[in-house]
């Protein structure tokens, strides 16, 4: 009986992935002692309602005596809202069964504390590990700082993304196409460099039906602000946003970006390349309350992350073809003489058919 509802708070949760922060995705599920759901509910568009709000709200009085499936502890400080777990003592809830505490400061155990002190059964740690991949993101903004950071790569098998001559659409099919678009739908934001902007001028919005409406946000590592106001990623930028990561002490660049609907945010300069200082850089992103990013940029953008140790994932979609060492690899040099240098990642998911294609994800950690 635990599992299940639990098992649908966390589905509610997925479902808002990309659409809460810079709150977290949390699902909420309230059940009535006989087993009837009498209410659900999931973290809002933009972060508020909370879950449990919603939840709440669905059961009405029927709440008094019931219990509460929470994937994240009710918070229990006042922000812009109403600390929740007072809403669920308020409310007459007899049980709270969460799946992961909240390590935020402001937090971490205090609304567990507060629900116990209230009287109400309070059990913790129920299906943690399935509920940390909805939460996966804002977990790592509260301890590192900086978003979660997920790089995508489409590659022929031999692991290249263009011809020499810079061509590159469509390695991968249709069905890879559009588990792409879910991805960024399920991520705050998609970040490109500024290589990719000026070799194939992308939208990078997300473009199948049921994710459209999400704004996830364009970010560009444009250090010097050389990215064209006529590029596709202004066409709509009134509804999904823009967001260039520069160095350069350039103002009258800047304002002609920001009147073409550019967000510029400054950033310190790497070395003396012209490139930004991707740690600082993430740390202004988790700063701005983006918990999940999606990397779609080129060798150079993904060669430097991964440099910085920055990548916490990787979603590798590759189709059955070889082109060849003149082809454009996915990674520039890293700089390694010896296998105990590499990167490595331990498979977590796949690999998986997509039509023709095939999609493994690789983790830091399992």
């Amino acid at each position: 009986m635990q599992s299940d509802p639990m098992s649908a708070a966390i589905a509610l949760a997925a479902r808002g992935l990309g659409a809460t922060w810079p709150n977290p995705s949390v699902g909420c599920v309230i059940v009535a002692p006989d087993g009837r759901i009498l209410g659900r509910g999931r973290t809002a568009t933009g972060g508020r309602p909370h879950a449990e709000i919603a939840a709440l709200a669905m059961a009405g009085a029927a709440a008094r005596g019931a219990t509460a499936y929470v994937t994240l502890e009710p918070c229990s400080h006042h922000g812009q809202t109403p600390p929740c777990a007072d809403a669920l003592i308020a409310a007459g809830i007899a049980r709270v069964v969460v799946a992961q505490t909240d390590p935020d400061s402001r937090v971490n155990g205090a609304g567990l504390a507060r629900l116990r002190a209230a009287g109400i059964d309070v059990q913790a740690g129920i299906m943690a590990p399935e509920a940390h991949e909805t939460l996966a993101g804002f977990f790592t903004r509260v301890r590192l700082g900086r978003p979660l950071v997920t790089l995508k790569l489409a590659t022929t098998l031999d692991g290249r993304i263009a011809t020499r001559t810079g061509e590159s659409r469509w390695i991968t099919g249709s069905a890879a196409r559009s588990a792409v678009h879910r991805l960024r739908a399920q991520h705050d934001a998609v970040m490109t460099g500024l290589g990719t902007v000026l070799a194939d001028d992308p939208d990078l919005t997300c473009r199948i039906p049921g994710y459209a409406h999400r704004p996830t946000v364009r970010i560009v590592a444009d250090g010097t602000l050389r990215t064209p106001p006529t590029a596709r990623l202004f066409a709509t930028s009134p509804k999904t946003p823009i967001w260039l990561l520069h160095h350069a002490e350039n103002r009258q660049a800047a304002q002609t970006l920001e009147q073409a609907g550019a967000i510029c945010i400054q950033v310190p300069k790497a070395g003396a390349g012209q490139g930004i200082d991707l740690p600082p850089a993430l740390i202004a992103l988790g700063n701005c309350g983006l918990t999940r990013i999606l990397v779609e940029g080129g060798a150079e953008l993904a060669a430097s992350l991964l440099r910085s140790d920055l990548i916490d994932r990787i979603v590798w979609f590759h189709a059955p073809s070889l082109m060849g060492g003149d082809g454009k690899p996915a990674l520039l040099p890293l700089g390694v003489e010896h296998i105990d240098q590499m990167e490595t990642f331990v498979r977590v998911r796949g690999p998986t058919a997509l039509g023709p294609d095939v999609v493994t994800e690789f983790s830091r950690t399992a």
